[in-house]
């Protein structure tokens, strides 16, 4: 395997040799909270990581040694959020007018949930005071538009090499959030509603954890998020799905520590790994 680290921003792992049609990306599992953001917070460290997919690039760390690059965000989601258009932003967080470029009236801006976000999952605001615009164009030159860089270069590499891809955005999500429908979600897919990737792959995915005993929702609480949306598009071959894991399979969510079915999970999620790529594999045959 290869590895590129760029400080602070994102860490890729190639496989020695590109085998499958697939590429992993995990924008929501850095853990490297700058000093100045912990600062600038009115909560305390442990709670600023509830937006955390913690140890999400774990369980899926062996898709290099499988034939398909990992690229992992290392900056934290409630610092910037690689998983929204660039310059999704609240203006009451700011203390100056933002540009008229900025989308100001999203959903997930609605929710505080923009690529600089107003609370952590639970619901709390991070920040005593307000921002300027400049901190944000900051953030999102320096760690959003290195990230998207690598992630493009990446899906156009496997597109050249296999006439198409896969893109899937790996998550987790917290054990609450896994309540739908009166029953627990083990694992939610997401495929923006059936506009991002084959039926086939979905399939595969829901079938796979099925078969093992998860419990799985489609779309519902989480139907894919900017990621999946930009960059999955079927009828061009490339495809993106969206998995979201509940937290509590596989850690403690109090004291953010690995539960002792973790390494079962990383086996787990290894095969479906190699699923996801006969998948895709064939869809790209079928519509070769």
């Amino acid at each position: 395997m290869d590895g590129e680290i760029a400080c602070g921003i994102y860490e890729l792992q190639r496989p020695t040799v590109e085998r499958r049609p697939l590429i992993l990306a995990s924008p929501h599992s850095g853990a490297q909270y700058p000093a100045d953001f912990i600062a600038a917070s009115r909560l305390d460290p442990l709670t600023l990581r509830r937006s955390e997919d913690s140890f999400v690039d774990e369980l899926f760390a062996a898709a290099p040694s499988l034939g398909a690059p990992l690229l992992s965000a290392r900056f934290p989601r409630a610092y910037l959020d690689v998983n929204r258009e660039a310059y999704e932003l609240d203006p009451a967080m700011f203390a100056d007018a933002l540009p008229g470029f900025v989308n100001t009236g999203s959903a997930r801006v609605r929710m505080g949930l923009g690529t600089i976000a107003r609370i952590v999952a639970n619901g709390e605001e991070i920040y005593t005071g307000k921002l300027r615009f400049a901190d944000a164009r900051h953030r999102i030159d320096g760690l959003y538009h290195p990230y998207h860089q690598a992630l493009r270069r990446l899906v156009e590499e496997t597109a050249a090499l296999f006439g198409g891809y896969l893109l899937v955005d790996c998550h987790s999500m917290p054990s609450a959030a896994g309540v739908v429908c009166g029953g627990m979600a083990d694992i939610v897919l997401g495929d923006c509603h059936g506009t991002t990737c084959a039926p086939i792959i979905l399939e595969a995915a829901r079938r796979f954890f099925a078969t093992r005993g998860f419990t799985v929702a489609i779309n519902t609480p989480y139907a894919g998020g900017f990621t999946t949306e930009h960059y999955g598009d079927p009828p061009r071959r490339r495809h993106a799905l969206q998995i979201e894991i509940n937290r509590a399979l596989y850690m403690d969510e109090r004291n953010y520590r690995r539960r002792p079915r973790f390494a079962r999970l990383v086996v787990e999620l290894a095969e479906l790994v190699r699923q996801l790529a006969r998948a895709v594999e064939a869809c790209l045959i079928e519509n070769g």
